[in-house]
């Protein structure tokens, strides 16, 4: 695969350059990190080792456990806290929107180097190199053209990484952001070593019955608005307790609902665990070319795609299906 050729190319060279010349890094995500955030991590991390730099991963502790179907890619070398050099490190952060996705105050500064690589169209441009290709299907696509210009040899660590991200973005190849590219990608991919198998399993199949639990409850909550418009489901608390699920179990529920007859837009608010003032996760599914729910989140401090996007509020959920009912009779 020939490395993305667009209006971002000046900004890639830059990128590879800062890659190239650098020796320390960190690199990091957004919270709540899903495949494409993970394989782009990983591989990146594995692609500035085969260039021989110094390369630490970053998430906050609170990040783990992963999705259950994240658990089995090798992440032990990620730091939970920042290393003693970290104001020597170039800090770059991979498929995050804004800073504020990773809400960790050490990880903005004022000097120093920021490299921002991301494919979300409404990403604020927040480091000091900014490679940002609205064009990509996922960010791991991106990270792929890097690794391409620097010369690495694409072993399967890291086909493996960045196939993950490939395959979760781009909903199996369903989604409107597959390309050729992603194609030719893929098949890339899997002659540099890719199990595609192996992989399919662990993500799509092997369900933990906690997680069929509450896929049942979250199908049993189900309401509609507006004619159908609006497709909604509610995760409480007591939901998970009484199935043993932990946050992670959640994923891929609001893909269930997206896919009923007549939805423009389908929401997941699910209560997330704490201490003090309730708070709650909404996640944002459009299948409406006219709804744009990055434009949503955005108007409530979160961020995504125009097709999946999110935020986190104090809102109760009569509350919040008034806000999203509002919100998408204004956009239609």
């Amino acid at each position: 695969m020939t490395p993305a050729v667009t209006e971002t190319a000046s900004d890639l060279d830059r990128v590879v350059a800062a890659l190239r010349d650098g020796e320390r890094f960190l690199l990091t995500t957004h919270e709540g990190p899903d495949g494409d955030a993970l394989g782009s991590l990983l591989g990146l991390h594995h692609v500035l080792g085969q260039l021989g730099k110094d390369s630490v991963m970053f998430l906050t502790a609170n990040q783990f456990p992963l999705p259950v179907e994240y658990r089995f890619m090798p992440l032990e070398e990620v730091f939970h806290e920042p290393p003693a050099d970290l104001v020597d490190r170039t800090l770059v952060f991979l498929d995050c929107g804004n800073i504020d996705r990773m809400p960790v105050d050490f990880l903005r500064r004022d000097d120093g180097d920021i490299i921002n690589v991301d494919h979300h169209h409404d990403n604020t441009r927040f480091g000091t190199v900014n490679l940002v290709d609205t064009d990509a299907s996922c960010t791991a696509e991106i990270v792929y053209s890097i690794a391409q210009l620097v010369g690495t040899e694409i072993t399967p660590e890291i086909a493996s990484a960045l196939y993950v991200g490939l395959i979760t973005d781009t909903g199996r190849f369903m989604y409107e952001n597959t390309g050729v590219a992603s194609h030719r990608m893929a098949a890339e991919l899997i002659e540099a070593g890719v199990d595609v198998h192996a992989i399919y399993r662990r993500i799509f199949e092997g369900v933990p019955q906690g997680k069929l639990e509450l896929l049942a409850r979250g199908l049993a909550n189900v309401e509609r608005f507006d004619d159908g418009l609006l497709t909604v489901t509610h995760l409480s608390s007591e939901d998970y307790a009484a199935t043993g699920a932990d946050a992670s179990y959640s994923e891929g529920v609001v893909d269930h609902l997206r896919a009923l007859e007549g939805t423009a837009v389908a929401g997941l608010i699910r209560d997330l665990p704490g201490n003090g003032e309730q708070r709650r996760k909404v996640s944002l599914r459009a299948t409406d070319d006219r709804v744009d729910v990055s434009a949503i989140a955005r108007s409530q401090g979160g961020g995504g795609h125009r097709r999946a996007a999110g935020f986190s509020t104090t809102m109760d959920y009569p509350q919040l299906v008034e806000v999203l009912r509002a919100s998408l009779a204004e956009q239609l």
